[in-house]
């Protein structure tokens, strides 16, 4: 237990110290949110129902009762590693997220509602494996903004991988300088801009969109490129001097029954 302890304090420290500022607790509805965004990875078969079943019907709900949220749940539906389910969890502080397992590992009832996912065997292992990433949220982009609607939707998840930090600062610096006005205007639905922390494939960042549908994606994805302040932005010579993104990763998503987002 004290090594559990001694692992997320430390963790907890050492991502307060790379978020700067932003470390601090939120105290008012405009300061910036950590992200925790997970992915499961499963096999066909018994593990996506147990898997749905666990996000939908425990996992979810006991992030509610801890007030974090809105979690986003979500199935990979375009993308490499399917099936995998990905988990986007809001959270007010590092320490609250570093520290989540271990919280809901003494809730009695989260225990007894998980036990076929969270005490599944060796023999019959619920999921492959799970990894995850925290994030900070950009500053011009503070907190997790979900659809205003229950209609159907679509979510495309992208991250941006940079060739060194300075390039990556120089992205994120872009994205606050003018490109969320630029998505706005093409009519995106901006979700969530987070820079990761801790993760792999770093020096990286994570965003998400929202669509009605494929269509309206590729149409939205177009009045981007073409609009006059993305090109001025993307051709400023401070972002235009190198290739200041070197991978992009574009995932298509659909909520499940429980996504809050």
């Amino acid at each position: 237990m004290q090594r559990r302890q001694f692992l997320a304090a430390s963790l907890a420290t050492s991502a307060a110290a790379v978020a700067g500022s932003a470390g601090v607790q939120a105290e008012t509805a405009h300061a910036r949110e950590f992200y925790q965004l997970r992915r499961y990875f499963v096999q066909m078969g018994p593990q996506v129902g147990l898997t749905e079943h666990y996000l939908n019907d425990t996992l979810v709900p006991a992030l509610a009762r801890r007030a974090m949220g809105p979690v986003g749940a979500f199935k990979l539906d375009i993308g490499p590693d399917t099936p995998a389910y990905y988990v986007l969890i809001p959270g007010t502080s590092v320490e609250a997220l570093a520290t989540v397992d271990l919280q809901l590992g003494q809730d009695e009832d989260f225990l007894k509602a998980a036990d076929a996912f969270w005490a599944a065997p060796a023999t019959a292992n619920a999921f492959v494996r799970v990894d995850s990433c925290l994030m900070s949220a950009f500053e011009g982009w503070p907190r997790v903004t979900p659809p205003d609607t229950k209609a159907k939707r679509i979510f495309q998840l992208r991250t941006y991988e940079s060739p060194s930090y300075r390039d990556h600062v120089r992205k994120v610096e872009m994205f606050n300088a003018g490109e969320f006005g630029v998505f706005t205007a093409a009519g995106f639905h901006n979700v969530f801009f987070g820079d990761v922390l801790i993760g792999a494939r770093m020096p990286c960042l994570t965003y998400m969109l929202s669509f009605p549908g494929l269509t309206e994606l590729d149409a939205h994805w177009d009045t981007f490129r073409n609009h006059p302040d993305w090109k001025k932005l993307s051709t400023d010579p401070r972002y235009a001097f190198e290739s200041i993104v070197s991978n992009i990763t574009n995932l298509i998503l659909s909520p499940l029954p429980s996504s809050q987002i």
